[in-house]
C-alpha cells in the first residue's frame, strides 16, 4: 500500500483481546465445550491489530461469490459457497460479515443454525463437524453495504460511488461485502460472478472469465487461483476504460475511470504495468500470479493505492499532475511478491510487506536512470527516526515511516551486508520457498542466515528496532 501522505482517520491501538487462540488451534479454556468433545470455534483469531476479525476452528479453501450490485438503490445481494477444513472437533464456528442481513445457511445438504453478532455470522451446523472433515457453508445475504468507519486508513470497505461501488481497505474490507475468515493468516483461491447494470464495468481480480447479459445486465467473473488474503479481494464497479490484453502469454486487465484523462499519468502509468512486472521479476524472481494488471479510480476518498492482488487499485491523487507516476505502480506491483505472495501471518509484521515494496521504488528509480538505490538509502538514513521500530509498530503506526521507509533502509542494509550476489539469491529464495502462504519476521532472518551461511540476526534487530542509528555496513 502507499498513502498519499495524509494523516490515517480514526486509528487507534485496540486493548490485547482477550481469546488468543490462532486459527485451528484452540487453547484449554478458550471456548465452551459442547459436549462430546466437540467445541465451538473462537470468534477472534487474536490479532490485537485487528480486533475482532479472524476465527478459529477451520481452514477455508476457496470461497466462490456470486453477487449482484444496483447503483440505484446501493443494495447488495450475494450468495457465498465457502469451502473450508475443520481444524477441530468443531460444533459452531464465526464468520466474519459485517451490516449485512442473512438469509439461510447451510452446511453441507442441510440448514444450519445461524446469529449474528457484532461483526459476526455465528453457524450452528445440524451435526457436528470431526477435525479434517471438509465441509461447505452456503449463505445467501444482502442489504445495503456499511463501509468501515475507523479503518486504519479512513474510508475503506463496501463505499457506494457516483456512478458503482468499489470495494477496498485495508486492512478491513472484506467483511463488508461477503462472509469471511477475515485475516490475511487464512488465504484462499476465489471464483467471483458480479451482475450489475449493462454499461458498467465489474472488475475483480485474477483471470477474467466469459462475461453474459440478460434483461438489462450484465455478468462479469473472475477467478484468483493463486491463495489470496481477504484484504486484497475486491471490487470496482462503475464506468470505466477497461483494456484486455495479454503479457508474457498471461491476461493483462487495466482500467481507468471514464473521468479521468484518456492519455493522462493514470493511463500512462498503468500502460507501464507489464514493463515494471518484468523488471521486478528479474530481481525477485518469476511473477506469482496468473493474470496483470491495475484499476485507476476517481473517487478522492480513497487516499491510497493498495495491492489487491494481480490488479492493484489506484486512488487518484496518484495523478493529479496528468503525469505518469511510476513510483507508485512499481510498489504496488512489488507487492505481488512481497504481502500478496508471500503473505504476513500478523499485521506486527506488516514491514515485510511495506519495506520490500518501498526497497521496490529504489530499485525501479535506478533502473528508469533517476537516483541510485545507494544515493536513496543515504538521504533516508539521514533522516529517520530511530526511536520508532519497524517490527510491532502498533495499529496506529501500521502505516507510518518506519514500517515503510526504516523498513527499506534494514533490506538495503542486509544487501550492503552480504553483497548483491547473495542480497538477490535471498530475496529470490524467499519468494520461492514461501510462495502462496504466509510467514514472520523470523521466518525471513532464519531464511537469510541459512541461505547467506552467516548470522544476520544482530543486523535486523539493530535496523529494524534498534533505538539508535545502526553503524553503516
Amino acid at each position: 500500500m502507499v498513502l498519499t501522505g495524509r494523516t490515517p482517520a480514526g486509528s487507534r491501538v485496540a486493548a490485547t483481546v482477550a481469546l488468543t487462540c490462532v486459527i485451528g488451534l484452540i487453547a484449554a479454556g478458550c471456548t465452551g465445550d459442547d459436549g462430546g468433545g466437540f467445541r465451538p470455534g473462537a470468534a477472534d483469531v487474536g490479532d490485537p491489530y485487528v480486533p475482532g476479525r479472524g476465527n478459529g476452528g477451520y481452514d477455508v479453501t476457496h470461497y466462490g461469490l456470486d453477487v449482484r450490485y444496483d447503483p440505484s438503490t446501493d443494495r447488495l445481494t450475494g450468495r457465498a459457497v465457502i469451502t473450508a477444513t475443520a481444524t477441530q472437533d468443531l460444533s459452531r464456528f464465526n464468520l466474519d460479515l459485517a451490516g449485512l442481513d442473512v438469509g439461510a445457511v447451510t452446511v453441507g445438504d442441510a440448514r444450519a443454525d445461524h446469529r449474528r453478532g457484532d461483526g459476526e455470522l455465528v453457524v450452528t451446523p445440524r451435526d457436528g463437524l470431526p477435525r479434517g472433515r471438509q465441509f461447505t457453508v452456503t449463505v445467501d445475504y444482502g442489504g445495503v453495504p456499511t463501509p468501515v468507519a475507523d479503518g486504519a486508513l479512513g474510508s475503506g470497505g463496501f463505499l457506494h460511488t457516483a456512478d458503482g461501488a468499489v470495494a477496498l481497505g485495508q486492512p478491513d474490507s472484506a467483511a463488508t461485502w461477503f462472509p469471511v475468515n477475515d485475516h490475511p493468516s487464512d488465504k484462499a483461491t476465489y471464483d467471483l460472478a458480479v451482475t450489475v447494470p449493462d454499461g458498467l464495468a465489474a472488475l475483480s481480480n485474477g483471470v477474467p472469465g466469459p462475461k453474459s447479459s440478460a434483461d438489462g445486465w450484465t455478468t462479469w467473473r473472475w477467478s484468483e487461483r493463486a491463495p489470496m488474503a481477504s484484504y486484497l479481494s475486491t471490487l470496482v464497479i462503475g464506468n470505466y476504460r477497461v483494456v484486455v490484453g495479454t503479457h508474457a502469454g498471461r491476461p493483462m486487465v487495466t482500467a481507468v475511470a471514464a473521468s479521468l484523462p484518456p492519455a493522462g499519468g493514470a493511463a500512462t502509468s498503468l500502460a507501464r504495468t507489464g514493463a515494471i512486472v518484468d523488471f521486478l521479476a528479474s530481481r525477485f524472481g518469476p511473477y506469482p500470479f496468473d493474470s496483470y494488471g491495475g484499476i485507476a479510480i476517481a473517487d478522492d476518498r480513497i487516499g491510497y493505492a493498495l495491492e489487491t492482488q494481480s490488479r492493484p487499485v489506484y486512488g487518484p491523487a496518484f495523478f493529479t499532475d496528468d503525469r505518469p507516476n511510476l513510483s507508485v505502480v512499481a510498489h504496488e506491483l512489488a507487492h505481488q511478491w512481497f504481502g500478496d505472495s508471500v503473505s504476513v501471518g500478523r499485521w506486527s509484521d506488516i514491514w515485510l510487506n511495506e519495506g520490500f515494496a518501498s526497497y521496490a521504488e529504489w530499485l525501479w528509480e535506478e533502473h528508469d536512470g533517476g537516483r541510485t538505490a545507494q544515493r536513496n538509502f543515504e538521504l533516508q538514513y539521514a533522516t529517520t527516526d530511530w526511536s520508532q521500530p519497524s517490527v510491532e509498530p502498533g495499529r496506529e503506526g501500521m502505516f507510518g515511516a518506519a514500517v515503510y521507509k526504516r523498513g527499506a533502509l534494514a533490506v538495503h542494509a542486509l544487501r550492503r551486508t552480504v553483497g548483491d550476489d547473495m542480497f538477490f539469491r535471498i530475496l529470490r529464495t524467499w519468494t520461492a520457498e514461501r510462495a502462496g502462504g504466509n510467514a514472520t519476521t523470523s521466518d525471513l532472518v532464519a531464511l537469510a542466515e541459512r541461505v547467506a551461511g552467516r548470522q544476520l540476526r544482530p543486523l535486523f534487530d539493530a535496523w529494524l528496532v534498534g533505538g539508535s542509528a545502526p553503524t553503516l555496513p
